[in-house]
């Protein structure tokens, strides 16, 4: 069977393929899965570079889509031969994972792989932002940074469905077209301008009602100067770095709230798995939500894929597919 292996950590060239025979048959409550294509993430960067540490070695990824092999005892939630996706389990750049079973989700007819191994990481990431804190209406304006990459866009089309007004930050013309794409209504290059002040000349002085941040360092401070009166700041990721600390009495001025937010803790339980995965479904079969896949790359690929995706070349989600063989007896 063949999987990336990541033997030490450092940058992408860390990523090899290997072939590591097969894996043991699925224990209680496992499903063995054969992946068709498994999703690449920051999260995997992370956990490559030592960031989020892993005992190595290990083989990266946590999110794919593909079929049903086998299934150990006490496992009532899926069977042999059903077309599932997952996320927060670890070893999806491979042919096939053992993965808990509880954290398969059923794909319908109507979704396809690629969208199954889209969705379950940012799509539920997204649900959990626009619902869980601050939920925005009519109205509002809501603040997306990064809002061209894979979280942003669902954002940016969760948020617009809710009827916000989206105010979407992105690096280049390219990114800037395809949020306004997505439904952003404004969109700042922060390469070029700086975002708290068009923020507020956006919305007359108002501010952001909601920012949702993946971004951290380079961005919080910004967050903090443009942010409306009783609204809310959610950090949920910090790809520029940490963002600086501040001093709770810094809050009370505007009355802000600051929240924090990781997707393991949203879904705990198999039925909040579900209902939020089965809401971004229905999105996608509605047509209001649209996936962007920038491309698709073939697992020995891996490197490069990371490679794209620090480096801010993509936009949406970069898929890895095993060798075609592999893919066709999982489909």
């Amino acid at each position: 069977m063949k999987t990336i292996e990541v033997e030490k950590t450092g940058g992408p060239d860390v990523l090899h393929i290997q072939d590591i025979g097969g894996l043991e048959p699925p224990g209680p409550g496992q499903a063995l899965v054969r992946i068709v294509y498994a999703g690449v993430n920051f999260v995997d960067v992370g956990q490559r570079r030592g960031t989020y540490p892993r005992e190595v070695p290990f083989t990266p990824g946590v999110e794919a889509a593909g079929v049903v092999e086998s299934v150990g005892d006490d496992v009532p939630w899926v069977k042999p031969g059903d077309r599932v996706a997952y996320t927060g389990e670890p070893g999806a750049y491979a042919e096939a994972s053992l993965v808990r079973a509880d954290r398969l989700i059923i794909l319908p007819d109507d979704i396809s792989f690629e969208q199954g191994a889209a969705f379950p990481l940012q799509g539920v990431t997204a649900h959990y932002l626009i619902h869980e804190f601050k939920l925005p209406g009519h109205g509002d304006f809501v603040l997306i940074h990064a809002a061209a990459g894979g979280v942003g866009l669902h954002l940016v089309q969760w948020a617009k469905h809710l009827g916000a007004n989206v105010i979407g930050t992105v690096s280049t013309e390219e990114k800037a077209r395809i949020a306004r794409d997505a439904g952003a209504d404004h969109v700042i290059l922060y390469t070029k301008h700086d975002f708290a002040i068009e923020t507020r000349r956006l919305t007359k002085g108002r501010g952001a009602d909601l920012i949702i941040d993946g971004v951290g360092k380079s961005t919080f401070k910004g967050d903090m100067d443009t942010v409306a009166i009783r609204g809310q700041i959610i950090m949920f990721g910090a790809t520029s770095g940490p963002a600086d600390p501040i001093s709770p009495n810094a809050l009370m001025g505007r009355s802000i709230s600051i929240s924090g937010g990781s997707l393991p803790n949203f879904i705990a339980t198999r039925e909040e798995l579900l209902h939020r995965a089965s809401e971004v479904i229905q999105g996608i079969q509605e047509g209001w939500l649209r996936l962007k896949i920038d491309r698709i790359l073939d697992l020995s690929e891996a490197a490069e894929a990371h490679r794209m995706l620090e480096s801010r070349e993509t936009s949406g989600k970069i898929l890895l597919a095993p060798p075609a063989d592999a893919r066709s007896q999982a489909a």
